[in-house]
């Protein structure tokens, strides 16, 4: 087996079928067919199977793949590694990002970070599951990851700061006369929540059922960012971390009382290259609690 033929079983799988993934590889469709069988004959086992939609992974195709990926991860760090030099950095990294987290803060620095190296190529995912995050941080996929909490020893989770966490309210709502919003008087409130296996739904559930409340469910999302505008045309309040807040919704947005945060915690991954290390750096020099801009107009 070669890195070579797990790209392209990794590559099939992202596409759904060889063609595509020969486009995607830049390279000849029966090179990648037959890489593919010769892969199958060595394990043993179909790696995939064919469906009306294309080809699919088997089970067994699945659980080599998480391998896979792995161990292409792990080439690509080596590679970049070998590559680096004081003013130039190849290769790619890979951020994964806890749903709401680094809203604000992420895009700049990730612009500083491709201007001081502009040949690193930067992949970044949000996850709504800090267990799903965990697990990839273990399995070493992620290069970098922020999450609110992690099992992580202190040399690999480094502590950004607190998200303080709002609640958003739609226009001419009576809270958004107030500097804080006491989340008891929401009561009777419809509010608009999350995937329910997201970390973010389990924290506001947990928010309001510490605060005597019994949430009526409007709808659920699966971005933070659809929970503001949803919540800022009346479907219902819900609560975000601050820096999750699109532009132009500050007005629309309070603190609440009693003041909750969570923790911003960055995870690199064992060995760290200098690409993580800058981009720690330069997140540590951002602002992650500050509702100074969410204040009542007069």
């Amino acid at each position: 087996m070669s890195l070579r033929q797990y790209e392209y079983a990794l590559a099939v799988a992202e596409e759904g079928s060889v063609t595509a993934a020969a486009e995607l590889l830049h390279v000849a469709q029966p090179s990648v067919s037959q890489q593919i069988r010769s892969l199958e004959q060595e394990l043993g086992v179909r790696l995939f199977a064919r469906t009306p939609t294309g080809l699919v992974p088997t089970v067994v195709g699945r659980a080599f793949l998480r391998e896979a990926e792995i161990a292409v991860s792990a080439s690509r760090r080596a590679r970049a590694t070998a590559r680096a030099g004081a003013d130039d950095l190849v290769g790619e990294l890979v951020v994964a990002v806890q749903m709401g987290f680094g809203t604000r803060q992420l895009p700049g620095a990730l612009s500083v970070l491709r201007h001081r190296f502009p040949r690193l190529e930067v992949t970044v995912f949000e996850e709504p599951s800090s267990v799903e995050l965990e697990r990839l941080c273990r399995r070493g996929v992620l290069n970098f990851a922020l999450m609110a909490e992690c099992e992580r020893s202190p040399a690999d989770a480094h502590h950004l700061g607190d998200e303080e966490l709002v609640v958003v309210l739609a226009a001419g709502h009576r809270q958004l006369a107030a500097d804080r919003v006491e989340l008891r008087e929401l009561e009777g409130e419809p509010w608009v929540r999350f995937d329910r296996d997201s970390s973010l739904d389990g924290v506001l559930l947990s928010v309001l059922r510490d605060n005597g409340l019994t949430p009526t469910t409007a709808a659920r999302v699966s971005q933070t960012a659809t929970a503001v505008r949803w919540a800022a045309h009346g479907l219902g309040v819900t609560l975000v971390p601050a820096s999750a807040v699109p532009h132009g919704y500050e007005h629309l947005v309070r603190p609440v009382s009693p003041v909750m945060s969570q923790p911003v915690i960055a995870v690199l991954r064992s060995g760290a290259g200098p690409a993580e290390t800058a981009l720690l750096e330069l997140l540590r020099q951002e602002t992650w609690y500050d509702t100074a801009s969410f204040t009542p107009v007069p």
